[in-house]
């Protein structure tokens, strides 16, 4: 299956925090979007991996994703290692995305920039002829480079070099953020999670950082809610009318 675009994070829930506004507006455009991730979050102090895969998936059906899967990279002690590499360029290359997002380039959690780098190598890689990858049958993949890679700005308040305008969403990426239970803050869900310690996300205020956030970043571009996003390279538009 040829995608549109493919939002990769290292953690299940990466995505839907910092960029599931600008995919649930492309899904409605037509787009159509997978999700990789690269760990299961087996780290995370609340909740364990079984519980983050189902929610996980629950997100991907709200989304509207046409798939979503999980190379299950060790959570926290993940190498840049040629087996990591092959790993997303096997699924770059089955279903060829025109862009890919991925981690910020810098963030509080370590993972998120190692990340970064780890998947904006494979999409260069992943154009290589020389380098043989093979799909579950054995045939041998073609080699794909998507046109363009975004890393989506995650904890720490990166500028923008643009942003995607989430006001019709805001509700909805709320809604995919809660599907990760063990995670946030929900009143129907801290009775099971009691026990469990607490974090910087699972406070019953987060929230309202996610949608400060949002205002924030949609503020300068005159929207009432955005998505920020960084570029490593310099992006090019066919004409000043097409930025906003």
């Amino acid at each position: 299956m040829k995608i549109d675009i493919l939002a990769i994070g290292v953690h299940p829930d990466d995505v839907e925090l910092s960029a599931s506004g600008t995919l649930l507006r492309h899904i409605d455009q037509g787009k159509t979007a997978g999700l990789l991730d690269l760990t299961r979050g087996e780290l995370g102090t609340r909740g364990n991996a079984d519980i983050r895969d189902r929610e996980a998936a629950e997100s991907a059906r709200l989304m509207g994703a046409a798939f979503r899967k999980n190379i299950c990279l060790q959570d926290g002690f993940f190498s840049y290692t040629q087996e990591a590499l092959l790993q997303i360029i096997r699924v770059i290359r089955q279903h060829q995305p025109e862009i890919v997002l991925a981690n910020a380039l810098d963030d509080r959690h370590p993972d998120h920039g190692r990340a970064a780098k780890l998947t904006a190598d494979a999409c260069f890689y992943s154009g290589l002829a020389k380098i043989a990858t093979f799909d579950e049958s054995g045939a041998a993949q073609e080699r794909w480079r998507p046109k363009a890679v975004y890393h989506y700005i995650q904890d720490r308040n990166l500028k923008p070099d643009f942003v995607v305008d989430i006001a019709p969403y805001i509700e909805r990426k709320i809604e995919l953020i809660q599907a990760f239970r063990s995670q946030f803050f929900l009143s129907a869900a801290e009775a099971e999670y009691a026990g469990e310690l607490s974090t910087p996300i699972s406070g019953a205020d987060f929230m309202e950082f996610i949608y400060a956030k949002g205002r924030s970043y949609g503020r300068d571009a005159g929207y009432e809610f955005a998505e920020g996003f960084n570029v490593a390279r310099t992006p090019g538009l066919e004409d000043l009318f097409s930025l906003h």
